[in-house]
């Protein structure tokens, strides 16, 4: 999807300041309109000169970088009246300060709170817009997700270098150390999962093989979140892709999902992308998300998947080790 209208989410912070000229570049390089909205802080009042300040950002981006820019004229005060303005757009740009103490532990990060009310891809900015994004990282599971995250990141940036990540969770090793299962069992576990990986992951590069030059890929083990957030620190990427399964309120709350926290614990900037988005709702978005995704050249027919399940997601990796024969390698 090649965002062709983005709205730009700012309250006059450091980081608002970050997102208003990621949004102009992004504006300025894909030939979008942008739109620029206030989001008072949490139980503070907004300036009263808010509306001037969005105009004259407005002027000053229209002449800088020759693009269309409108400045909303009314103020919001919650994710849900921002939700309202993402409605009509390909994409948002995230720049508000972030929070403090207590309330940055125990609520979602304000555009994961967005995502509940308006399937739209936000980039959450943290770090001066000095030039595009030059690389990125897609955080992948394999799913037919990761095929839509792996497009739209090269959608965004056609030039910028592409980097796959997974990360091997080990929760189900704990269980298997808790059911008394022998370490040898577990390494020839542990092995298993590394070696699917490695598979999933050639199918999914071997996909994109027009882009190879600017594509690689790495696996890492342990916690997804933080793996993909130290994964990003050991590359430098300028911009984390990650996926964001539909959850309630509560959900979120209580089991902090990985999108969430790595909003909250990296230090780059990180597209957050709902599983089930939707372009704008304009019929002429939906018209053009049919032609603006890049095609995929896949080799020898349909992309070959292992004919044995993921090992890391089975719920009963007992079987592995019981009763049931190793799962073949092919």
């Amino acid at each position: 999807m090649t965002p062709r209208s983005i709205l730009a989410i700012t309250d006059f912070s450091l980081q608002g300041g970050h997102a208003i000229a990621r949004a102009a570049l992004l504006c300025a390089e894909h030939r979008a309109t942008l739109r620029l909205v206030y989001l008072a802080p949490p139980a503070e009042a907004p300036p009263p000169d808010a509306g001037v300040r969005l105009s004259h950002h407005a002027l000053q981006l229209r002449q800088r970088h020759n693009i269309h820019v409108h400045a909303a004229t009314r103020i919001d005060f919650t994710a849900a009246d921002v939700a309202r303005e993402a409605a009509v757009a390909d994409l948002v740009v995230w720049g508000t300060a972030p929070l403090r103490g207590l309330r940055a532990w125990f609520s979602a990060h304000p555009a994961i709170q967005m995502l509940r009310a308006c399937q739209r891809p936000v980039i959450v900015v943290r770090n001066p817009a000095d030039q595009p994004y030059q690389t990125l990282m897609v955080a992948v599971d394999f799913s037919r997700v990761s095929h839509r995250l792996v497009e739209l990141a090269f959608a965004l940036h056609p030039t910028a270098r592409v980097e796959l990540f997974h990360a091997i969770s080990t929760a189900n090793e704990g269980k298997l150390r808790y059911a008394e299962v022998s370490e040898r069992a577990i390494q020839i576990y542990r092995e298993e999962c590394r070696r699917h990986a490695q598979d999933r992951m050639f199918t999914l590069t071997d996909s994109y093989d027009a882009r190879r030059n600017r594509l690689s890929s790495s696996i890492g083990r342990g916690d997804p979140a933080r793996q993909v957030v130290v994964q990003q620190q050991n590359t430098a990427a300028d911009l984390i892709v990650v996926g964001k399964h539909p959850a309630s309120r509560l959900s979120d709350l209580l089991f902090d999902s990985v999108a969430q926290r790595v909003v909250r614990d990296a230090l780059a900037d990180v597209l957050v992308v709902p599983n089930d988005f939707q372009p704008a709702s304009r019929g002429s978005a939906v018209k053009r998300l049919a032609t603006d995704l890049p095609v995929r050249r896949v080799k020898a027919g349909s992309p070959r998947l292992p004919s044995y399940p993921n090992p890391a997601a089975l719920p009963d990796s007992l079987r592995l080790f019981t009763n049931s024969p190793a799962p073949p390698h092919p």
